[in-house]
């Protein structure tokens, strides 16, 4: 028997659920003008200063975070995998991975029944009987579509970014790799081509309301509008790149298209997508310009037939209106018993963040790819030369917890499916600066209430930042005492009254030496405008003094009690205090030999 790839194994604790199963009571929002984007949200790629979401239950790609601190929630059908596959003396058949597209586009693909119908209850349909599609398991960052019944080799897809706890470099990488694993049970020889289609979204995921009106929701809370500029795709096009043989169709080692746009500078929204692969002993196919929006049979005719694709490499730029997508396959022949894996990477360049308008950053991951904006064929190459490295990194992390015999399983799965906030909550992770050696960190109290670093709650809820990135963490706490002396004489009224649809009084936005509620938010300038919040007057909160000391002391503690100049900065700014470091060095330290511990240090 062949086997020259390990079968996934996919850990006991990790989440759980058929592909497709439905929800009898989903969670609706409380209020009318919260987010509601639906049950169909998942465990899914993503970096550690968010990016996009997907490759949900369902399959498809939906939750975009691409522009720094905004939301954006639509299904892209052309964005997905789709699978061919041929046995030995049988006909050959292509399915697309998730349910048929809804606004009409790409009706010459053949949709995967087993989501389609959507399972009522696990391994049954409400019209045709008993069937299982497959099951979805998470644990983050990784996530496994296990697809079974529909095809004769056994298919897992396991999904992950390098994210992994005390690592400031490759978790800020805007990548995702999908590694399927083919296995063939059966006795006859089966061909299988995978197909990755993208639409060029370059351009998209930039707010067009650049000074947003503030207003209030009916809860009390400020609320901006965010317009990206989706589908707007003039000047856009796909080429090409692959190392290997250059003969279309021939075996070759690595294959990729890179969608890009015409621009020379990048701003919030330009950059880069790439889609790219990597196989021995496999065929290589490429569609450089197909029509994203049309019927979808530039594609399909081929991969339908064999699993091939027209190799063709067209980088003829989108006209006002049009749509264009590029696309990329690999096909491989198993032998009975044998077992194949495929990596498949999608990397993304978009190296600046637009808060209000002219106020940018740039992202953490640029420290190490550049801010042209050109740069995501470089990441991609490293995902794909990197992969399994990333992957043991993140092993190793997880599997001292997954081992613990003293913990139930939904508790090893909430510790870690729960970091999922870290990526889906709008993070923002800048560059690094001689002020700030990592750069600076926030993340949003949540997408409805868009402020960073509410330090009230991250009081209890920024536990998981302290022991994984502890750094992270410490630079949050700089940005807070940095603005505790700082001043916004601006006045706003206080949404409390409004809700109780009293006249409110006009309050200062920031009193100086006042601690801040929230480090700003996304449409104005994070870190340096606070006090985003206005249901209640910030500066006559009277916890968050001590929410801010008691989280010091605690990253002082929880990193061993020594880094004595990020203690003595909390008072000072960005400057120690001249009788800090003497005077808070741990007890024993100052006076060797008095003090025998006799407990734990708390």
């Amino acid at each position: 028997m062949k086997n020259s790839a390990p079968l996934p194994e996919i850990p006991a604790c990790a989440w759980t659920r058929s592909i497709g199963l439905g929800w009898e009571n989903p969670y609706t929002v409380r209020y009318a003008s919260n987010l509601d984007d639906g049950p169909w949200r998942r465990n899914a790629p993503g970096r550690l200063w968010g990016g996009l979401r997907g490759a949900i239950a369902p399959g498809d790609f939906n939750l975009w975070h691409i522009d720094g601190g905004e939301h954006w929630f639509e299904s892209m059908p052309a964005c997905q995998f789709s699978v061919f596959e041929q046995v030995e003396g049988e006909a050959g058949r292509a399915i697309a991975c998730t349910e048929a597209a809804q606004d009409g586009s790409l009706g010459a693909w053949q949709w995967w029944p087993g989501v389609a119908c959507r399972v009522s209850r696990v391994g049954e349909t409400a019209d045709s009987g008993s069937y299982h599609a497959g099951c979805y398991h998470a644990l983050y960052p990784r996530s496994w579509f296990v697809y079974e019944n529909e095809f004769a080799a056994k298919l897992t897809c396991e999904q992950f970014s390098p994210i992994w706890a005390g690592n400031y470099r490759e978790t800020s990488y805007p990548i995702a790799i999908f590694n399927w694993t083919i296995e063939n049970p059966i006795d006859r020889p089966i061909t299988l081509s995978i197909l990755l289609s993208w639409q060029n979204m370059v351009g998209w995921f930039t707010n067009t309301l650049k000074s947003p009106d503030v207003k209030m929701r009916d809860d009390g809370s400020p609320v901006y509008k965010y317009q990206p500029r989706i589908r707007e795709s003039t000047g856009n096009f796909d080429r090409l790149v692959q190392e290997g043989d250059a003969v279309p169709g021939a075996l070759r080692d690595r294959i990729g298209c890179i969608l890009d746009g015409s621009f020379a500078t990048a701003t919030e929204g330009d950059g880069q997508w790439v889609i790219a692969s990597q196989a021995e002993n496999a065929e290589l196919f490429y569609h450089t310009r197909w029509n994203p929006a049309g019927d979808g049979g530039d594609l399909w005719q081929t991969f339908s037939q064999d699993g091939s694709l027209a190799n063709c490499a067209d980088e003829t730029v989108a006209a006002e209106g049009e749509q264009i997508g590029a696309a990329i396959a690999v096909r491989i022949t198993l032998a009975p018993g044998e077992v194949r894996s495929i990596p498949f990477v999608l990397a993304w360049d978009f190296p600046v963040t637009e808060f209000a308008e002219g106020v940018i950053d740039f992202r953490r991951y640029t420290d190490f790819f550049g801010r042209s904006g050109k740069n995501a064929w470089a990441i991609a190459q490293a995902g794909l030369d990197h992969y399994q490295e990333w992957r043991q990194q993140i092993c190793d992390w997880q599997q001292p917890i997954c081992d613990r015999a003293d913990l139930p399983d939904w508790f090893k799965m909430a510790l870690f499916n729960e970091l999922y906030d870290l990526t889906q909550g709008g993070t923002l992770w800048s560059a690094a600066s001689d002020r700030d050696s990592i750069g600076r960190f926030a993340v949003l109290e949540c997408l409805d209430y868009r402020w960073y670093e509410s330090l009230d709650v991250r009081l209890y809820g920024s536990f998981a930042l302290l022991m994984l990135w502890p750094e992270l963490d410490k630079a949050v706490l700089r940005s807070f005492a940095r603005a505790i002396p700082q001043s916004d004489d601006r006045t706003r009224v206080i949404g409390y009254y409004f809700v109780q649809k009293m006249d409110s009084p006009h309050a200062l936005r920031k009193v100086k030496d006042a601690t801040p509620h929230d480090l700003g938010a996304p449409n104005e300038h994070p870190w340096e405008q606070t006090n985003y919040t206005s249901y209640q007057d910030c500066n006559q909160w009277k916890d968050l003094g001590c929410d801010f000391v008691l989280q010091v002391y605690r990253d002082f503690v929880f990193t061993g009690r020594t880094d004595v100049a990020f203690f003595g900065g909390m008072l000072g700014g960005d400057r120690p205090h001249p009788c800090l470091p003497q005077n808070l060095r741990p007890r024993q330290q100052r006076h060797p030999g008095k003090f025998r511990r006799t407990r734990p240090n708390l």
